[in-house]
C-alpha cells in the first residue's frame, strides 16, 4: 500500500507528509530560480558602445529632459534614490562635475528609481542638485537602460553611444577622467 500525502493528526485534522512538504518546497525552489534567471536576462545592461534608448522624460521643475536634444554631447545619466544611502555618497561628486562642465557639450540628467517624488525632489534640494532630474514612472526608463538598482551611472558620447557603465557610487575624479576622454578624443 502506498503511503498517503496526509497523515492524521491526533485531532483527526489532516497533516502533510514530509515527503509532500520537501517536494513542494523544492518546486517552489525551481519556480523562484526560473523567475530569477528571466528577470535577469530582462535586466540586462547594454553593452559598451552600443546606441541607449532615447530618454524623454519631465523634469521635477516642468521642463522636458530629452536625449534626442542632446546630440552632439557627452551625457551623464545617474539613476538614484533618496533612500540610497551610496546615493547620498555620490550626490556631492556629481553636482560638482556638473558646475565643471555647465555651459560646455556635456550634459547630466538625474532620474529617481522607484522614489516617491516629493522624497526625490527632497533630496536633490539637500544636496543642492541643479542639473535637471525626474522621475520615471513605471519605470519604463530604468528597464530600457537595464537598471538593476542604484546607483547606476551612464556616460554617452557624442555619438549617442554608450562609453561607461558604472554600477554603485562614482567619484567627481572618475566622471571628470571619463568626461574630458569623450571631449578631447
Amino acid at each position: 500500500m502506498e503511503p498517503s500525502p496526509i497523515l492524521p493528526t491526533e485531532k483527526g485534522r489532516r497533516r502533510p507528509s514530509p515527503a509532500w512538504i520537501a517536494t513542494a518546497a523544492i518546486a517552489l525552489l525551481v519556480i523562484a530560480l526560473v523567475g530569477s534567471a528571466l528577470m535577469t536576462r530582462l535586466a540586462t545592461s547594454l553593452p559598451i558602445g552600443s546606441p541607449v534608448p532615447d530618454l524623454t522624460l519631465t523634469a521635477f521643475d516642468g521642463s522636458g529632459m530629452s536625449l534626442k536634444a542632446q546630440q552632439g554631447k557627452v551625457v551623464v545619466i545617474n539613476f538614484f534614490a533618496s533612500w540610497c544611502a551610496p546615493c547620498r555618497q555620490e550626490a556631492a561628486d556629481l553636482e560638482l562635475a556638473w558646475r565643471a562642465y555647465r555651459g560646455q557639450e556635456v550634459q547630466f540628467f538625474g532620474i529617481a528609481y522607484k522614489d516617491a517624488s516629493s522624497k526625490a525632489m527632497a533630496f536633490l534640494q539637500e544636496f543642492n542638485v541643479s542639473y535637471p532630474c525626474g522621475s520615471d514612472p513605471g519605470g519604463r526608463t530604468a528597464r530600457a537602460y537595464g537598471v538593476t538598482g542604484v546607483p547606476e551611472t551612464f556616460i554617452i558620447d557624442r555619438q549617442g553611444l554608450l562609453a561607461r557603465h558604472i554600477l554603485g557610487p562614482v567619484t567627481q575624479a572618475e566622471l571628470r577622467r571619463e568626461i574630458d576622454r569623450l571631449l578631447n578624443p
